[in-house]
This record gives structure tokens, C-alpha cells and sequence, in this order.
């Protein structure tokens, strides 16, 4: 299996710490049977623990992981390594059936001489029939088995399966730990971090520098909604791109917008408190609405984005 992002787990050096505490479990030959890597995709809990499957199934690793050269890294490198299994949501959750056919097939003898692994992306996505149907596999697993369990919230794991895990761990990296990272793979020397919190992360920041068939990127859009919104904010009107949003766009333009309001607070700390705490309000509305969107079968988006507007200057011109 391979994760399509164009950066591999050594690529990252936040991930360094991580990959180290693994591998040196792996050489004490202490490794926990259940492990959590609790990192947000965007930022490599993907590539992480893909890195960590492959160095645990390499027949001769080395002190940086997997060797690449044996049977078995050939096998996991092809994607059809016998012994490994993937389970992903099917649709908006992971079901029971998936899990019980993976518990199912981690009872069969090892087709290589190696361990057996599975990892789980987006766990959190285990509905409660699915979580519960791990617990037993989670608790005894089998000789030479490894269970690695990627989430990008893990907050929202049952606490009956994560205790089970031994938790990888992760420190946040610095936007100047990002921003130099982004220099380096994307020779890029402008800062581009203040969207950090729209697009998700570093690695779908890198992402979104990139444009295809000369269409603008995502960040030159996201550039371009900052820009209209203040012109907005201050005329009372939609403006420019504001008029013309995609369903697909309608999350990023309102984060850009939180992030705004989020600066004008900041800016003007000493500003009147009953105004200030009715921006925090408006910023607040915005990110709930953000997270009502994938439900909503509909949004009239324009009015939306004007009632926004509309409310910004009704506080602001008291």
C-alpha cells in the first residue's frame, strides 16, 4: 500500500521523534502489539505509520527502517505483501463486517517468515459495532502480530480501544519549523502558514501551492478570499470571488473568514468588551457552521456569506 502524497515519512522531520521511538522499540524487540498513531494526516499520521508497518515486516531492517531489499519489503513495496492488511472507511465509517474479517484473517499462520500487520486508517471512524468487535484482537492479537491504528481525531476513539494502544509520541511542529520545511520542498520563501488551520496542515499546505493545467492553486485562491472578504467587510457587500463560490469552496471561504475576525480580535484586544465578545461570537457561528456543511443536503451560500457581512458591520459600526 502506498499513500499518495508525493512525501514519505523521512521527509518530515516533526516526525523524526516518532520514527526514532519506533524503531527503537522495534530493535529492543519491545514493540507493543497495538499502537496509536494519533497524527492528523496532513500532517504524515498516514505516511507514519505506513513507515512503521513496512520496518515491522522487513525481514533484515536497518537503524532507519525497512532495508528495501528483502522479500518482503519487495512484497509491501508492490502492494501485495500477504501478511499485511489496510482497513479504510467504507463511506463515513468503518463497519463491523470490515473488522471481523480482519480479526478473522490475523488468526491464520503467517504466510512469510515475518510479522503480520494491519493498520487501520481514520479509526476514529469505527462505529460502535466495529470497535467493539476489535477490543478481543486488541487485547490478544496473536504472536508476531502488530495492529497500528491511525487517527486523525483521536479524541473521538471509544476509550475501551484506545487504552489497548500504546500511543506514539507526536509533538505539533511550529509554524517556523513548517515554514522552513516548505522552503525546502516547495522553494518557497514567502510565508504561507497563516493558512495552516484552513487547508488542515503542512502537507496539504504543500499541496496546495501546486496548480494543474494553469488553473489557479488552492492558496492563490485562498489569497484571493482574504483579500475580498476584508474588501467586504468594509463595504457591507459581497465582493469579487465571494459572488461566484462552489459548493466545494464554501469550507474554505468561511475559514478564511473566521480567520479574519480571528485577526481583528487580536489586533484590537483593548476594543470594547460587548463588541469583542460579540465578534468571538460571530467568529464562533462561522466555525459551527463549517462543521454543519457536510450534513446540510443544501445552503443557499451567497445569502450565507452576505449574512456574515451583514452582522460583522452591524457590530463594528455601533
Amino acid at each position: 500500500m502506498v499513500v499518495e502524497s508525493g512525501f514519505t515519512a523521512a521527509q518530515l522531520p516533526w516526525l523524526e521523534g516518532p520514527r526514532q521511538a519506533f524503531l527503537a522499540q522495534l530493535t529492543r524487540q519491545k514493540m507493543p502489539h497495538a499502537q496509536l498513531v494519533g497524527i492528523d494526516s496532513a500532517y504524515g499520521g498516514e505516511l507514519l505509520s505506513v513507515f512503521m508497518a513496512r520496518a515491522a515486516m522487513c525481514l533484515q531492517s536497518t537503524p532507519a527502517g525497512a532495508c528495501g531489499f528483502c522479500k518482503s519489503c519487495q512484497l509491501f513495496d508492490a502492494g501485495n505483501h500477504p501478511d499485511f492488511y489496510h482497513i479504510a472507511a467504507d463511506g463515513n465509517q468503518i463497519k463491523v463486517d470490515q473488522i471481523r474479517e480482519l480479526c478473522t484473517r490475523l488468526t491464520a499462520t503467517a504466510q512469510q517468515s515475518g510479522m503480520r500487520v494491519a493498520i487501520i486508517h481514520h479509526s476514529e471512524r469505527l462505529n460502535s459495532a466495529a470497535a467493539n468487535a476489535l477490543l478481543k484482537t486488541l487485547e490478544e492479537p496473536g504472536k508476531d502480530t502488530l495492529l497500528i491504528l491511525q487517527s486523525d481525531t483521536p479524541a473521538r476513539l471509544m476509550a475501551t480501544v484506545s487504552s489497548r494502544c500504546q500511543r506514539i509520541p507526536f509533538v505539533v511542529p511550529s509554524r517556523e519549523i513548517i515554514k522552513n520545511w516548505l522552503a525546502q520542498q516547495c522553494d518557497i520563501q514567502e510565508d504561507v502558514t497563516w493558512c495552516l488551520s484552513v487547508v488542515g496542515g503542512p502537507l496539504k499546505l504543500a499541496e496546495s501551492l501546486q496548480s494543474e493545467g494553469g488553473q489557479q492553486s488552492r492558496y492563490q485562491s485562498l489569497l484571493q478570499f482574504r483579500k475580498d472578504w476584508a474588501q467586504s467587510l468594509s463595504s457591507g457587500h459581497l465582493c469579487a470571488s465571494l459572488l461566484t463560490i462552489s459548493e466545494q469552496q464554501i469550507i474554505d471561504v468561511l475559514k478564511v473568514l473566521y480567520l479574519l475576525i480571528r485577526q481583528v480580535l487580536l489586533k484590537n484586544s483593548h476594543q470594547d468588551a460587548f463588541i469583542h465578545a460579540q465578534l468571538g461570537n460571530l467568529a464562533a457561528k462561522i466555525m459551527g457552521m463549517c462543521h454543519s456543511l457536510s450534513t446540510m443536503p443544501s445552503v443557499n451560500y451567497l445569502a450565507l456569506c452576505q449574512s456574515y457581512v451583514l452582522e460583522y458591520r452591524e457590530i463594528t459600526n455601533k
